[in-house]
């Protein structure tokens, strides 16, 4: 009964932030691994726990993404590509390695969470004194957007705030055709990935279904209450999760051993 109570309120929780200001994931997969999921397995179930918020997030702003119809195919098959090569990837490393790599990644994340707005305001300016891209810069942000769908296969956390970095480079100022194009790449990248975990049975079924269900809940919950929460407290408690669950996974796999 606690597993099932634990892991719901976590999708719950997990699904008001991510409509509300994102970071999701700093609840979800650490809930996964304190149930004693082996950690590619919880990170494979936790990107199938977040797939259903990408896709109707994409659906609610496909009016905006048809704005951008002609650049979707090959954002679609970037994402789809790069998702395949980070799942593949995930899925040819080990437990204990992956459990030496959380602890940077979600530093990784943590940091672009804190300092993603900043990041993307400076790409913002930079990409409008350069809105005439040559073939070598379209090949570079080719490679720059596979590179960010290759990590959202491997580790789902954080690529949000990763691809709306990658699209304020690429020259994307609309910030709802941002979301839009964001939400995609997410959704192309996780059905993708989830495929794969699927056909290499990583996913752990029971508990994944338990956080979709409290994502989906709290999605849907918060969508009544977004514009009443204060976008700033919740964003300040997402810093503060994240912070803590990335300092407790430094902790668990690098101090923690030593001292026993």
């Amino acid at each position: 009964m606690f597993e099932i109570v634990f892991l719901f309120i976590a999708g719950f929780l997990g699904g008001i932030l991510n409509s509300v200001a994102g970071g999701g994931s700093f609840i979800t997969f650490p809930a996964l691994i304190f149930m004693g999921i082996p950690p590619v397995s919880a990170n494979a179930t936790n990107t199938f726990a977040s797939s259903a918020g990408y896709f109707s997030g994409t659906f609610a702003l496909r009016h905006e993404l048809i704005e951008h119809k002609a650049e979707l195919p090959k954002i679609l098959l970037l994402s789809l590509l790069g998702g395949l090569a980070g799942a593949y990837l995930l899925l040819h490393t080990s437990d204990a390695v992956f459990r030496k790599a959380v602890p940077w990644l979600l530093l990784f994340a943590t940091v672009m969470f804190i300092w993603g707005g900043d990041v993307n305001r400076w790409l913002r300016q930079m990409a409008s004194h350069h809105k005439h891209a040559s073939a070598l810069g379209a090949a570079l942000l080719s490679a720059l957007l596979l590179g960010v769908s290759t990590y959202g296969g491997f580790f789902n956390a954080g690529l949000g705030i990763i691809s709306l970095s990658y699209l304020a480079l690429a020259g994307y100022t609309n910030i709802n055709a941002m979301n839009g194009i964001k939400l995609l790449i997410s959704s192309a990248v996780s059905v993708i990935a989830v495929v794969l975990f699927i056909w290499d049975g990583v996913i752990a079924w029971y508990a994944g279904t338990l956080v979709l269900l409290g994502t989906l809940t709290g999605g849907y919950f918060a969508a009544h209450l977004s514009r009443r929460l204060p976008q700033k407290g919740v964003r300040a408690f997402v810093i503060v999760a994240s912070i803590a669950t990335t300092f407790y996974f430094f902790y668990d796999v690098y101090w923690r051993p030593a001292i026993n």
